[in-house]
C-alpha cells in the first residue's frame, strides 16, 4: 500500500475527486433550480461563492496548520470534505445547499497545498514535477470523467445520488490516504499573512495573478452555465450536455499536456512571469496568498498548472514563496 504508484494515484484522485465535487454543479444547474425553486443565476452565484471562500480561508487556514502532522491535518480535512457533500446530497433548503458548498470550499484549498506538500516529498526528485502536474491534473480528469458521470447520473436517477457517490469514493480514498501516505510530515515555518502580502510588491507576481484571472474569469461565465446554454440557446436536447462536458474537459486536459510542453521549452523565462504555488518546496507548505487568489478552481484551455509544475523545483522568487 505504501508504493509509489499507490501513493500518487492517491494524491491525483483526491485532486480527481475535489473537482468532480467543485464542478459538478455545472452539469447539474437546472436540476439544482428546479429542485430548489430557484433561478439558474442563484445556482450559478454558488460558484462565485465557492471561489470567494476558496481564495480567502486557503491562506489563512495554511498558517493555522503551523507544525502538526499533515497525514492527520489531511485526514481531518477529508472528513469535513466528506461532510460537506453528504449535506449537499441531503440539503432541503436553497440557505442549507450554499452552507455545504462553504463548507466544501473551505477546506479544498488547503487539501490541493498539503496534496502537493506530499507528492513533493514522496517523488524522486527527476519525478517531482511530473507527479505535481498530475495531481493538478486531478481537477483536469474530472473534467473530462467526473463531471460527464455526474451528469449522467443526475439525468438517469437523480443529482443527489450523484453527491452519494462523491462521498464514497471520498470515503475510499480517505481510507487509502490514511494507510499509505507519511505519517511523520509536517510543514515548515509559516510567515505572517502581513508578510505574505508582500508579494504584491513584486510586479511579477501581479503579472501571475492577472494572466490566470482573465482567463478563469472569461472560461467560467460560459462553463458554469454551459448547460442552459446547449440546452436554452442552442436548443439540444438534454442527451447532448454529457458530451459536450465530455469534450470541453477533454480540452482542458488536452491542452494542458501540449502547454506543458510549450513550458518545458524556457517557457516562463521568454514570458517573463513570475508566479508561486503553495507547497512546492519539499520543506514544507509554502504561503501563497496569490495561488489562491487566481486559481479557485481549474485552468480550462491554460497553462496555469504548468507554470506551477515548472516551479515545483526552481525558486522564482528570492527564498520560494
Amino acid at each position: 500500500m505504501k508504493t509509489f504508484k499507490v501513493q500518487s494515484f492517491i494524491l491525483i484522485s483526491i485532486g480527481f475527486i475535489l473537482g468532480m465535487s467543485e464542478f459538478i454543479i455545472v452539469g447539474i444547474i437546472n436540476d439544482l433550480a428546479n429542485s430548489f425553486h430557484v433561478g439558474i443565476s442563484a445556482i450559478g452565484f454558488l460558484v462565485t461563492l465557492f471561489a470567494i471562500v476558496y481564495a480567502i480561508t486557503t491562506p489563512v487556514l495554511s498558517m493555522l496548520v503551523g507544525k502538526h502532522r499533515l497525514n492527520r491535518v489531511m485526514l481531518g480535512l477529508l472528513i469535513i470534505f466528506i461532510i460537506s457533500n453528504v449535506l449537499t446530497a441531503v440539503a432541503t433548503s436553497y440557505f442549507l445547499l450554499a452552507l455545504s458548498r462553504i463548507l466544501n470550499a473551505v477546506v479544498a484549498g488547503i487539501m490541493v497545498s498539503i496534496a502537493i506538500t506530499f507528492a513533493a516529498v514522496i517523488a524522486p526528485l527527476q519525478k517531482r514535477a511530473w507527479l505535481i502536474s498530475w495531481v493538478f491534473s486531478g481537477y483536469s480528469i474530472a473534467s473530462v470523467f467526473g463531471v460527464p458521470i455526474g451528469t449522467w447520473i443526475s439525468d438517469q436517477v437523480g443529482w443527489r445520488v450523484a453527491f452519494w457517490l462523491i462521498v464514497v469514493i471520498s470515503v475510499i480514498i480517505a481510507i487509502m490516504f490514511t494507510l499509505s501516505l507519511p505519517s511523520d510530515l509536517t510543514q515548515g515555518a509559516t510567515t505572517g499573512l502581513l508578510d505574505q502580502l508582500q508579494l504584491f510588491k513584486d510586479k511579477r507576481i501581479l503579472l501571475g495573478i492577472l494572466l490566470p484571472v482573465l482567463n478563469l474569469g472569461g472560461v467560467y461565465v460560459v462553463y458554469t452555465y454551459l448547460r442552459p446554454i446547449v440546452t436554452g440557446g442552442l436548443h439540444f436536447p438534454n442527451a447532448f450536455v454529457t458530451p459536450f462536458l465530455f469534450i470541453f474537459g477533454l480540452a482542458s486536459l488536452f491542452s494542458n499536456q501540449f502547454s506543458g510542453r510549450l513550458a518545458n521549452g524556457n517557457g516562463l523565462k521568454s514570458i517573463g512571469v513570475g508566479v508561486c504555488y503553495s507547497g512546492s518546496h519539499p520543506n514544507g507548505i509554502k504561503l501563497c496568498v496569490c495561488n489562491a487568489l487566481a486559481r479557485p478552481g481549474l485552468p480550462l484551455f491554460s497553462w496555469n498548472d504548468n507554470v506551477f509544475t515548472q516551479l515545483a523545483d526552481a525558486d522564482v522568487l528570492p527564498g520560494g514563496c
